[in-house]
């Protein structure tokens, strides 16, 4: 029980995450709260979340609603789906998406009949029900998909950009000058020419490297840092 209180931040992130609603904007306070008490995000980072945290609790519900809408579901690179900058419309993803939803039901978390195991508020719910080791590493596995979507939120001035931040450095992962000059460039390159290093880049995903009730984890490898591949089409 302490161990699941730790983890709570995750929650909270993953609520900053999701369609603006009623219930999110009251819930504001109790948001910041969690963040400043549990110290997994750094200060400095949580004090960037400041402007999302004020919009959502002081600007019009549908204009708030309109505004996410607009980032998160009329563009692919802006995608909420892990898997979507990795496997894209591929068989592999399907197979990533059973594989996924397996690791959730063996930690306990049941998915309602309309949830995609790769939304990333999702995956940040499920990892604040394990121990925290466990879901930094997990979290530290999708850091270029992170990444990346940080940097296009901060070409599009979004108060978004500051959630992915405070996910990226709580994961213990920083970007260098070089790092955000390479993932600059990234997003202006060709994706199609690209593809090849995509299939020869793998990671695992989930604990351990034995297999999950029939379901080999070497389909888990998910190849998720190469997300780069999604990550080097236009920022749009």
């Amino acid at each position: 029980m302490p161990e699941r209180q730790e983890n709570l931040t995750f929650r909270a992130l993953s609520a900053l995450l999701t369609y603006p609603t009623e219930e999110l904007c009251g819930s504001v306070a109790e948001i910041e709260e969690v963040i400043t008490s549990e110290r997994l995000v750094p200060s400095s980072a949580a004090r960037a979340l400041r402007p999302l945290l004020e919009d959502l609790a002081s600007l019009d519900l549908f204009e708030l609603q309109e505004r996410y809408v607009e980032l998160f579901d009329r563009t692919r690179r802006l995608s909420l789906h892990l898997f979507e900058h990795v496997h894209g419309e591929s068989r592999d993803r399907g197979q990533a998406m059973v594989d996924l939803a397996s690791l959730y039901e063996k930690g306990g978390l049941e998915l309602s009949a309309n949830e995609l195991p790769d939304y990333l508020p999702l995956f940040l719910e499920y990892l604040s029900t394990r121990p925290r080791d466990e879901a930094l590493n997990l979290l530290a596995e999708t850091v270029h998909i992170l990444a990346a979507l940080e940097e296009r939120l901060v070409h599009r001035n979004s108060p978004y950009a500051a959630v992915l931040t405070a996910i990226r450095v709580m994961a213990g992962v920083s970007l260098d000058t070089s790092d955000r000059q390479e993932l600059a460039e990234e997003l202006d390159s060709d994706l199609a020419a690209l593809d090849a290093e995509w299939e020869e880049t793998a990671v695992t995903f989930g604990p351990g490297s034995s297999g999950m009730d029939g379901c080999s984890n070497e389909r888990l490898q998910t190849r998720l840092r190469a997300a780069r591949r999604d990550a080097r089409t236009n920022a749009g």
